[in-house]
């Protein structure tokens, strides 16, 4: 049974670990702002799974209440710098950002633009389904974003035209 459980196991660190960590995120996220855990690009993403195994390390006494910490703040304020950063130098955005990326104009699929992003016409197909697509004539647009979603902007009615406003900085061509 002592694969189930061993009265040596650090049960009450680990409940206390879990509150103080729980504090912490929540102190650095009101510091940092909301954008903490935000989904933009793909190193947002990158941070928040490190930030994950951080506190799983640390629940699990591979390390250190403080140590954990101080290693989830430092890939907070990192996002913190780079979000500033991105803002101010356009060239640093380009440089560690990808551009969406247009994967069917209109009714049309771009195949090109599918074999540049490894997509498989299948998987683009399962995405017009998720997004209730009944025709190809409903689409507008379909975008691979550059956080790795798709987004199928499709028409409601006759009536209603796609502004072309929401595909700035889509990229048309790989």
């Amino acid at each position: 049974m002592e694969w189930i459980y061993e009265l040596k196991d650090p049960i009450w660190e680990t409940i206390a670990g879990s509150v103080l960590i729980f504090i912490v995120i929540i102190l650095l996220t009101r510091i940092i702002g909301l954008r903490s855990f935000a989904k933009f690009t793909a190193y947002d993403f990158a941070f928040t799974v490190a930030i994950g195994s951080i506190i799983s390390s640390t629940l699990t006494s591979s390390t250190t209440i403080v140590h954990g910490s101080i290693a989830i703040a430092s890939l907070l304020g990192l996002t913190f710098i780079f979000s500033y950063l991105q803002r101010k130098f356009p060239t640093i955005n380009s440089a560690i950002s990808n551009k969406p990326l247009l994967l069917m104009d209109g009714d049309h699929i771009m195949y090109d633009n599918l074999k540049y992003a490894r997509i498989e016409k299948t998987q683009l197909i399962a995405k017009l389904r998720e997004a209730n697509v009944l025709d190809f004539k409903q689409v507008e647009a379909v975008v691979l974003e550059s956080t790795g979603d798709i987004s199928v902007l499709h028409k409601t009615d006759s009536k209603n035209n796609l502004n072309k406003d929401l595909l700035e900085g889509v990229r048309n061509k790989p």
